[in-house]
């Protein structure tokens, strides 16, 4: 398994058209896509113009979404990692799980280990995260990893009243940040 992130119970990896089948079922799940204010994805088309935007993140930026890998079974549960808003000037973690996989903890020890990954590898200054107002689990998330509110403000056209949280390198190394 060629990980650019290994936590305890995963592995981070760049996403590949290998991965298409799997991205396909998470993105055309309604009960996933409640949650992140984008549409069913109806067609692999479009999950294999995912990829290629992710893959060009990667070369463009040196970091983008990520597989996320369950060591014990091998399998793909899902994605998480870094995105670069270039309408913000933000560096954005995200992560985005099969729903068979929620409230395992999954998210939170993925996102640690991408945040730390940001700070420590890629030194970045600044990560952000952003939630719909209702998505109270990833809101959770993103507090348990030692984010901090930043504001409630709109993303874009369609949703409006996005939850907005931050973290400082600054702070993270200096340990001020508290996780749970």
């Amino acid at each position: 398994m060629d990980s650019l992130i290994e936590t305890e119970n995963l592995f981070l990896r760049e996403i590949t058209f290998d991965d298409k089948e799997e991205l396909f079922q998470l993105h055309s799940d309604p009960h996933v896509q409640q949650w992140t204010g984008e549409p069913v994805v109806k067609s692999m088309k479009e999950i294999e113009q995912s990829i290629r935007g992710r893959r060009n993140d990667y070369r463009n930026y040196g970091y983008g979404r990520l597989a996320v890998i369950q060591k014990e079974t091998n399998e793909f549960i899902g994605w998480a990692g870094l995105s670069y808003l270039p309408e913000f000037d933000q560096v954005d973690l995200g992560y985005r799980l099969k729903k068979k996989y929620w409230g395992r903890g999954i998210a939170t020890e993925a996102s640690k280990a991408i945040i730390e990954y940001g700070f420590n590898v890629l030194n970045l200054d600044e990560i952000i995260a952003i939630a719909l107002a209702e998505n109270k689990t990833s809101i959770r998330v993103m507090e348990k990893i030692g984010m901090t509110y930043d504001k409630q403000a709109p993303y874009d056209e369609v949703i409006q009243d996005a939850i907005w949280y931050r973290i400082e390198r600054e702070n993270y190394l200096a340990g001020v940040v508290k996780t749970v």
